[in-house]
């Protein structure tokens, strides 16, 4: 592990919003101003909350909260399904505001942003930093609030925007460390998990301060890894080197209304989640030889099948691997209606590091390189278009929509990720099944 001389200036902005997805949702509907508000995967009465607002927090409301619990601790709340798409036009929006003055290292997540703040003194940084703050307001609205941290590295800059939500501002200069961090539980710092707790807990180490005093040996035997003495020395106020991150997978998962947990329309949400992995797959250049399939039925049995095949790109051959693997375990469960299902794409390669396969036969090659044209051409089109006009087999969303466009950690869906079909080409399937 390479590490920096300790720095003696703050070289960190961190922002992260406050409630994000239920803000939003204030500020885009001036009728719930005031009001407690939570945001739901989809409208239904047997889902749960995936973010709620401060007003809802201080009901007792927390994520994963279910939809009769929520109104019995809160009966004010007004619960919404996520809009996904509407998410990802104030995330645009809001790095538009922060590059009026800083420009923007690292997306860590559709709510979470960092900045550098090398060469900048300690009152020019905060100076910035708080017309950032105006900024967002007068920008995007007074609803959609950031928490804004500065400090020596990204992981202190994190912890300090954390320290005084909602709205929040924190300053943990090289020249006031350890300072407020000492304040900070342990189980608050990112990269401390419930099993690091144990072990820490065994050790005697209960406090920031007692963490900080032990050796970056004794981190590493805490943690089993290196990470623990990563840690340790970021949390000293270094700056740590890690090496670039490889992609090695592309997947979606989504769990399923009542409607849609029997295997022909769980069959159908799965080769949307494929089409949409692949689309991503070859908008980054990739080739997998790999296709997983995990399904989680509502007895709790859970199966997963991996399927391996030459290099590949295209929609048809996914869907067919994954047809297979989705009927192998359906056939081969104890029950056939399906709570939870996910695909995933890797085995990952470049195409100058894929190979022909030796003993594929030319025409079987040949077929191939048309799918993965047609393929293409099919994503151009709705690329353009910003309808999905062409997609393999039919296409009806699942409740809640934005198949395969959900928001995670780490990814924040493009623009793309949002066509839908047509209403021409709906209305007539629609037709055909009356």
């Amino acid at each position: 592990m390479r590490q920096r001389e300790a720095p003696t200036e703050l070289q960190t902005l961190y922002i992260d919003f406050d409630a994000f997805f239920a803000n939003v949702e204030k500020q885009d509907n001036p009728a719930l101003h005031g009001r407690p508000v939570g945001v739901q995967p989809f409208d239904s009465e047997h889902s749960g909350v995936i973010a709620c607002c401060y007003q809802a927090k201080a009901a007792g409301i927390k994520r994963g909260t279910r939809t009769k619990e929520c109104r019995e601790l809160c009966p004010e709340i007004t619960l919404l399904p996520a809009r996904h798409d509407v998410y990802v036009d104030y995330h645009a929006r809001i790095i538009k505001s922060i590059e009026k003055h800083l420009v923007v290292e690292k997306v860590w997540s559709i709510d979470e942003m960092e900045c550098d703040l090398r060469g900048f003194t300690r009152q020019q940084a905060i100076n910035i930093a708080r017309r950032i703050q105006e900024d967002i307001a007068k920008d995007i609205g007074k609803y959609v609030t950031p928490s804004i941290g500065l400090a020596s590295n990204q992981l202190l800059a994190k912890i300090a925007s954390e320290m005084e939500k909602p709205n929040g501002f924190v300053v943990l200069h090289p020249r006031d460390m350890p300072g407020k961090l000492l304040d900070v539980p342990l189980e608050d710092i990112p990269g401390i998990a419930k099993g690091n707790l144990r072990r820490l807990d065994d050790a005697g180490i209960w406090t920031v301060e007692q963490l900080l005093a032990i050796s970056n040996k004794q981190a590493r035997a805490l943690w089993g890894n290196i990470e623990g003495e990563r840690l340790l020395t970021q949390l000293k106020g270094f700056s740590i080197i890690r090496e670039p991150t490889t992609r090695r997978m592309f997947g979606h998962g989504r769990i399923l209304t009542r409607e849609w947990s029997y295997p022909d329309r769980a069959k159908e949400c799965l080769r949307l989640l494929t089409c949409k992995a692949a689309r991503r797959l070859r908008a980054n250049g990739f080739y997998a030889r790999k296709l997983s399939v995990s399904l989680s039925f509502t007895d709790g049995q859970r199966l997963g099948i991996e399927r391996q095949f030459s290099p590949s790109r295209d929609d048809f051959r996914f869907v067919g691997e994954m047809s297979e693997a989705f009927t192998a375990m359906v056939k081969a469960s104890r029950s056939k209606r399906i709570k939870r299902i996910a695909v995933t794409l890797h085995g990952l390669s470049k195409p100058q590091e894929t190979s022909g396969d030796l003993f594929t036969w030319r025409e079987d090659d040949a077929k191939s390189k048309a799918r993965e044209k047609l393929s293409d051409i099919m994503d151009g089109i709705n690329a353009k278009s910003g309808q999905a006009l062409i997609h393999l087999g039919p296409r009806e969303e699942p409740p809640g929509g934005y198949a395969g466009a959900k928001i995670a950690f780490g990814r924040v869906p493009t623009k793309e990720d949002f066509v839908k079909p047509t209403m021409k080409r709906k209305k007539k399937r629609l037709q055909s099944r009356a």
